[in-house]
């Protein structure tokens, strides 16, 4: 059991998780929107009142807030959450309205708000690409190579030597990708299709179940089908190849983000496994005991999380501007100010809403509710 790392070196991790994969989200923004004329007035890590910052020659400001949990690019003209022309946009002399992100066509304001989130994933793709480079890919093949007794392997009836092809409906390439599916689903049933000489077969069984525990004394609840695979495959990656192997392991991370919330969607698994803030600290401090590699990791892992859920489409999310730009496209028209004003007052409720939860589950992990539950008692 390794020792926990103090509040000092949890902080510390957690700025060096976030602090900058949210400048790189938000220089995605800048980036493309300097490339299409657009001026920025403002480039802020954090949200608040501004700590420290300086005004750059184009006079944009960059500075950091003092609740370091985001950031935000605010281009001219910018002058509103759902950055709708506005009687202040129109009286702007002809000269600085072009420089402003509602005067750029359609595709451009798109492209301008997709970069943050394209920015994270290009982030963990390079990352999870230069792992691919170093230690190459794990090809294992999908082979059984023992199965544990009353299992639910055993239950299937598969027998050394069968090569699983599908979990679920979802085809399995490897032994890695046989592993990831069963994971998320501890207790749910599913049907495993497998070959078996010149046989395709299939069988129905229910995933096992088995509790770990982590080198810091966290438990996890995994699904497990009991079975050994066969010798470990580790494929070496070329240079070029390696960026089409992150763009893969990227696919597969993205997948299972949905795989797990469709599962608290439907109830398969707890709400209370939402973690937010607190638990990716806590998480950040862990990894980077671990070591680089694992911190490194950890990051990719994040950015991709952090890319998806920017996508969603929820108002004040970059994918809710994007959800209005496909609607202003289908009817040729932007979407009428006032729905979007009060789209965006909704979606910034839903977001603080979530906050909360996230906030009040990561409580309830650090045991700050059975705490006071035995000081009340």
């Amino acid at each position: 059991m390794i020792e926990s790392p103090g509040i000092l070196l949890t902080v510390l991790a957690f700025a060096l998780v976030i602090g900058p994969l949210v400048f790189l989200h938000e220089l995605g923004h800048y980036l493309a929107g300097r490339w299409f004329g657009v001026k920025a007035e403002e480039f802020s890590i954090g949200f608040g009142r501004e700590v420290i910052g300086i005004t750059d020659k184009r006079g944009t400001r960059w500075k950091f807030g003092w609740l370091p949990l985001g950031g935000y690019v605010r281009f001219a003209g910018d002058m509103n959450p759902a950055s709708q022309p506005s009687p202040e946009w129109l009286s702007l002399p002809a000269q600085e309205r072009a420089k402003t992100f509602q005067a750029k066509p359609l595709w451009q304001r798109a492209i301008i708000v997709a970069a943050g989130p394209i920015a994270n994933f290009v982030i963990a793709i390079l990352i999870l690409a230069a792992f691919a480079f170093a230690y190459g890919q794990n090809s294992t093949p999908s082979v059984v190579g023992s199965v544990q007794p009353r299992s639910a392997a055993a239950v299937a009836g598969l027998q050394p030597g069968d090569r699983i092809t599908a979990l679920g409906g979802r085809s399995v390439e490897n032994f890695t990708d046989m592993v990831k599916y069963t994971q998320l689903r501890p207790n749910e049933p599913v049907r495993i299709e497998f070959t078996r000489g010149d046989q395709n077969l299939s069988a129905d069984t229910v995933i096992g179940t088995r509790e770990e525990v982590d080198r810091f004394g966290n438990r996890f609840k995994l699904g497990v089908l009991g079975i050994g695979n066969s010798d470990p495959v580790v494929k070496p990656v070329g240079l070029l190849e390696a960026p089409l192997v992150g763009i893969r392991q990227t696919i597969d991370i993205v997948q299972m983000t949905v795989d797990g919330l469709g599962q608290i969607i439907t109830g398969r698994r707890s709400i209370s496994e939402l973690g937010g803030p607190l638990k990716i600290a806590q998480v950040s401090g862990e990894r980077l005991v671990l070591g680089p590699i694992e911190f490194a990791f950890l990051i990719a892992l994040i950015s991709i999380n952090l890319g998806f859920i920017n996508l969603l489409p929820v108002p004040v999310l970059d994918g809710g501007h994007l959800l209005f730009y496909a609607v202003e496209a289908v009817r040729r028209r932007p979407v009428e100010p006032q729905v979007m004003e009060w789209a965006f007052r909704g979606g910034l409720i839903a977001i603080l809403a979530l906050m909360l939860l996230v906030t009040l589950n990561d409580l309830g992990a650090f045991g700050v509710w059975r705490n006071l539950a035995g000081l009340i008692g």
